[in-house]
């Protein structure tokens, strides 16, 4: 069998293979995507060969292209593999050479799940309709200082039929008359693109049954519950929801020494479309569940209103966590009312873990 270190690039690859049997350098050489280089020497290979690889994004080609030739491929943490090179120097040929040493000596960092490419490509729906939503959002950012440019204040009652009449009415300067027509129609038009992400968003989420159980809690719509789904993958990954918390970058950073200690702001670990859900999630919840939000408004008159909504969108989380690990909705889960320093959860029977922590170690 022959296993091979990839270096991958967006342009090309840096590759270094050796035989399992016999330890011995089979090929070392630089392959551009440009060309043909990539199908030559892939193809060439006998099937069933293993290809080490860090985690990166831009490569579903590379991974369709090995399927084809009967190859494996294994994704690695591309942190874990670089704390394994003791040296300082670093290039494509010293890192393609340690990924293919590691797979020799059954010490390659392999992710234990990989997103599958129905998962990732509901990955992209979602990241779509942020993108669409954020422009929707410019364009709308702009027509609100045309009409502040005029006197007009109305705020969200300017996307209200009589709030569009009269910013359709206002008498502008040519240049700026032309501006707000472009964007008005712009704003129809990505108004319909975003209805009808919505709309995607919203079935595939009712056809995920994780989804729906979310989705049952305050604040948790269609679009935070797939979102969640699709970065957990394999639940079994976490064993509490602090590993889940860690994942998610909502713990705080720490640089702790002897018997001093120095907590940060959070780590910002992971995926940052996920924080940014969570956050806004947290904004919603805060109005549906009375627990969180008399939490929420004591810790924003203590410290701030941004540090309030980290609290919130970390116990969200750990909410979550719980409602996936016993499969039970939100009403059936969670209490309404009582102390905060009570636990959040009817039983924690079927959990590896202690109860929520008090309010104030949030």
């Amino acid at each position: 069998m022959i296993i091979i270190g990839c270096d991958f690039h967006p342009s090309g690859q840096q590759v270094f293979c050796v035989s399992r049997e016999t330890g011995e350098v089979v090929a070392e050489k630089w392959l551009s995507h440009s060309g043909d280089e990539v199908d030559q020497f892939y193809g060439c290979l006998p099937p069933g060969s293993e290809v080490g690889v860090e985690a990166s994004g831009n490569m579903l080609w590379f991974e369709r292209k090995l399927a084809k030739y009967g190859h494996k491929l294994r994704l690695g943490d591309a942190a874990k593999i670089r704390a394994k090179e003791t040296r300082k120097q670093k290039h494509d040929r010293r890192d393609a050479e340690l990924m293919a040493q590691l797979m020799l000596k059954d010490d390659f960092p392999e992710l234990r799940w990989t997103p599958s490419v129905a998962e990732r490509d509901l990955r992209q729906l979602l990241m779509h309709r942020h993108k669409m939503v954020r422009m929707r959002a410019q364009v709308k950012n702009q027509l609100q200082h045309i009409a502040l440019n005029q006197g007009e204040q109305k705020k969200w009652r300017l996307w209200t039929k009589p709030g569009r009449d009269l910013l359709g009415k206002l008498e502008l300067e040519p240049w700026r008359s032309g501006r707000r027509d472009e964007l008005l129609e712009l704003l129809d038009t990505l108004d319909g693109y975003c209805g009808s992400l919505d709309q995607a968003v919203e079935q595939a989420a009712q056809q995920n049954a994780d989804a729906c159980l979310l989705m049952s809690h305050p604040g948790i719509g269609p679009v935070i519950s797939l979102a969640l789904v699709l970065t957990l993958g394999d639940r079994s990954r976490f064993e509490n929801s602090r590993k889940l918390v860690s994942y998610l970058g909502l713990n705080p950073a720490e640089n702790s020494s002897n018997e001093r200690r120095r907590l940060g702001g959070i780590s910002k670990q992971g995926n940052p479309f996920m924080r940014l859900l969570l956050i806004q999630g947290a904004q919603t919840a805060v109005r549906g569940d009375t627990e969180l939000g008399h939490q929420y408004r004591r810790l924003a008159v203590r410290k701030n209103k941004r540090l309030a909504k980290v609290m919130v969108a970390r116990k969200l989380v750990v909410r979550m966590f719980w409602i996936l690990k016993t499969q039970k909705s939100y009403p059936e889960l969670v209490r309404m009312r009582g102390s905060s320093r009570n636990s959040v959860v009817t039983t924690t029977d079927d959990l590896s873990e202690r109860p929520a922590s008090p309010f104030g170690q949030a």
